[in-house]
C-alpha cells in the first residue's frame, strides 16, 4: 500500500499548501481506494481517499455527486461530506473530506433525512432522469445521459449496459429484448418524480453521528425514482425500523413500492455479478426470471 507524505500534501502544489500535519494514518474498510485519517496541528481531522492518477475521474465523481446531495439536504437531519480538495498528486489522485465521527444508533433522523432529501430535490423542477457525464458503480461504468421517460431511463441506462456487460460470463442480452421493453411499460405507470438519489445505499454507506444525525457517504447519484435508494436498502439488509419509519414520516412510499424493489435491485445484483461473478450470477438470473412473471 502506497502513502501519501506530509510533503506532498503541503508543498506549494499540494492540496493542503503550508498546512502543518500531525500525523497520517491508513484507515480499514474500503475495496476499491485507499483512506486516510489525517491530524493537522490545528486539531482539524481530515478524511482522506487515494487512488492512481489513472483513476481521478472516480473521486471527481464522487466528490460532484457529494456536492449535489449537499445542496438538497436538510444540515439539521442529515451529515453528507462535503469536498475539501481534489487533486492529482506525482503518484495518485486525492479527494480530501472533514473526518466525520460516526457510529451505529438511532436511524430516525438518517431516514427523515433521506426523505427531505429526496423531496426537496424533487420540488426542484429538474424534469429528467439521469446524469450529464459518465460516473462509475463499484468499478463499473455508470452510464450518463437524459430521458423524459423514467423506464426508459432505467432500462437504458442502467440496466442494458450492465445486461451487456454480462456477456463475459454467459448471459445473452438479447434474450430479454421483449422483458426489458415490458418493464419500460411498467414502470413508466408508476410515474415518478426525479428527485437526487444516493444511488448506492447500502448499510456500509450510511452511519450516524455522535449528535444522532443520520450521515451517507460513498454515493453514486443520478436524477431517478426515489424508490431506487429504498430499494436497495433491502438488498443486504442493515437499516432499522426507524429508518423506514422516519422515512414515511416525511414523505410515504408510494402504492406498489414493493413490487418495484426486485426491478430496480436488478441493477446492483447485475453490477455485481459483473464485478465478484459467483453466486450474484445466479441470483440476477433468478431475479430477472421472477419479474417476467411479475409484470
Amino acid at each position: 500500500m502506497q502513502s501519501i507524505t506530509r510533503e506532498e500534501l503541503t508543498s506549494s502544489q499540494g492540496p493542503l499548501p503550508g498546512e502543518k500535519i500531525k500525523k497520517i494514518n491508513s484507515v480499514t474498510g474500503g475495496c476499491i481506494h485507499q483512506a486516510w485519517h489525517i491530524e493537522m496541528h490545528n486539531d482539524v481531522h481530515i478524511f482522506a481517499k487515494t487512488t492512481s492518477r489513472e483513476k481521478f475521474l472516480m473521486l471527481q465523481f464522487e466528490a460532484d455527486c457529494l456536492k449535489i446531495l449537499n445542496k438538497y439536504s436538510d444540515e439539521n437531519l442529515l451529515t453528507i461530506p462535503c469536498p475539501i480538495a481534489l487533486q492529482q498528486l506525482t503518484r495518485e489522485s486525492i479527494l480530501l473530506m472533514p473526518w466525520l465521527d460516526i457510529k451505529n444508533g438511532n436511524e430516525l433522523n438518517l431516514g427523515k433525512g433521506l426523505a427531505l432529501l429526496h423531496k426537496n430535490s424533487s420540488e426542484s423542477n429538474f424534469k429528467k432522469f439521469g446524469w450529464d457525464k459518465d460516473g462509475f458503480i463499484g468499478t463499473e461504468i455508470q452510464k450518463s445521459g437524459w430521458s423524459e421517460n423514467w423506464g426508459e431511463a432505467f432500462v437504458r441506462l442502467r440496466l442494458t449496459p450492465q445486461l451487456e456487460i454480462a456477456r463475459q460470463w454467459g448471459l445473452k442480452p438479447s434474450k430479454y429484448d421483449g422483458l426489458l421493453k415490458s418493464l419500460i411499460t411498467f414502470l413508466n405507470a408508476h410515474q415518478p418524480i426525479p428527485s437526487i438519489v444516493h444511488g448506492d445505499l447500502w448499510g456500509g454507506n450510511k452511519a450516524v453521528d455522535s449528535s444522532g444525525k443520520g450521515v451517507i457517504f460513498d454515493p453514486a447519484s443520478w436524477w431517478a425514482d426515489r424508490e431506487v435508494d429504498i430499494a436497495m436498502t433491502k438488498m443486504f439488509g442493515g437499516f432499522s425500523n426507524e429508518f423506514y419509519d422516519g422515512y414515511n414520516d416525511i414523505w410515504k412510499l408510494d402504492v406498489g413500492f414493493n413490487q418495484r424493489v426486485d426491478i430496480y435491485n436488478l441493477y446492483h445484483l447485475l453490477n455485481h455479478a459483473n464485478m465478484f461473478g459467483g453466486s450474484y450470477q445466479e441470483q440476477s438470473l433468478k431475479v430477472i426470471n421472477g419479474i417476467k412473471y411479475m409484470i
